[in-house]
C-alpha cells in the first residue's frame, strides 16, 4: 500500500500580497480548483467514502499550514494565542484576485469574549461556484479554518458557523480569543507563502490521503486531477506542483 507521495506523470486576510512569488497564474482561485477537482473524483469514485477521504485530506493540508505557522512563533518566542495566529497566517489576497474584484472582503463584527469574523466575498468561493461545485466548496470551507487553527494550537475554540455557499456571508467565532478590539492581525510578511506553494501543499496532501486510503485506485484520482490541471493551467504549472513532490509540509522552511 501506497502511504507516501505518489509519483505521478503525465480569519481572512486583507491587503496585497507583498512577498515577491512567481506566481505566472498561481492564485487563489487555482488552489479552489485543486481542492474543487480531488472532491469530484473522490465523490465520483468512492461516494460517501470520497467525501469523508477529501475532508481528511483537507483537515491534513490545512493542519500543516497552522503547525507552520506555530512554528514560526515558538521561534519567535510568542504565545500560540489567537492574536498571534491572526499575524502569523501564510497568505494575502493576490494582485491577480485584486485585480479581478475577487480578494476577500470581511468584517469583524465582536472582539470579544468571542471574536466573529464575517466574510462577504472569498475568491475560493467564487471559484466553487463558477465550477458548478458549491457542494465541495461548502464541505471544503466547513474544515479548513478550524483545521489550520486546530494545527496552530488544538486549545483554541475555532468554529465556522456557516459559509458563503449557502448563506449571504460566512461566519468564523474563536470562543474566548482574547482579542483586544482594534488590534492590529496585519500578516507578518516573512511569514507568507506563495500560491506556487500553497497550491502543491493542498495537491501533495489531497494525494497522499487518496493513495492511503485507496491504493492504486487513489493514485489513479490524483492523475486526474493532475491531467486536468494541466489540461487547463498547462503543463510549465503542472510541471511546478510537481517539483514540490518530497517537500516536506509539516515543518517551517524558514
Amino acid at each position: 500500500m501506497s502511504t507516501g507521495k505518489t509519483d505521478l506523470s503525465g480569519m481572512q486576510p486583507s491587503g496585497t500580497n507583498t512577498q515577491p512569488e512567481r506566481e505566472s497564474g498561481f492564485n487563489e482561485m487555482v488552489h479552489a480548483y485543486i481542492a474543487a477537482k480531488f472532491y469530484h473524483y473522490l465523490t465520483e469514485r468512492f461516494g460517501e467514502r470520497g467525501k469523508q477521504a477529501f475532508i481528511h485530506g483537507t483537515q491534513l493540508h490545512a493542519g500543516q499550514r497552522g503547525r507552520r505557522m506555530a512554528q514560526r512563533a515558538i521561534r519567535n518566542g510568542e504565545e500560540l494565542n489567537f492574536e498571534t495566529y491572526s499575524r502569523y497566517g501564510e497568505w494575502v489576497n493576490t494582485e491577480t484576485a485584486e485585480r479581478l474584484g475577487l480578494s476577500n472582503q470581511s468584517e469583524v463584527v465582536s472582539w470579544g469574549p468571542d471574536f466573529e469574523n464575517r466574510v462577504y466575498a472569498c475568491p475560493w468561493q467564487k471559484q466553487f461556484e463558477a465550477m458548478g461545485m458549491t457542494e465541495a466548496g461548502e464541505v471544503y470551507c466547513q474544515h479548513l479554518d478550524n483545521s489550520i487553527c486546530r494545527g496552530f494550537n488544538p486549545y483554541l475554540s475555532y468554529e465556522v458557523t456557516q459559509t458563503l455557499h449557502r448563506s449571504d456571508c460566512c461566519i468564523h467565532i474563536v470562543r474566548n480569543a482574547g482579542m483586544k478590539e482594534g488590534t492590529d492581525c496585519s500578516k507578518r510578511p516573512e511569514g507568507l507563502k506563495s500560491f506556487e506553494y500553497h497550491c502543491a501543499n493542498s495537491f501533495w496532501a489531497y494525494s497522499e490521503v487518496s493513495a492511503a486510503i485507496f491504493q492504486a485506485q487513489g493514485e489513479a484520482v490524483s492523475a486526474a486531477v493532475l491531467a486536468d490541471f494541466e489540461r487547463d493551467y498547462g503543463k510549465e504549472m503542472a510541471d511546478r506542483i510537481m517539483r514540490y513532490r518530497d517537500v516536506n509540509f509539516n515543518v517551517v522552511d524558514g
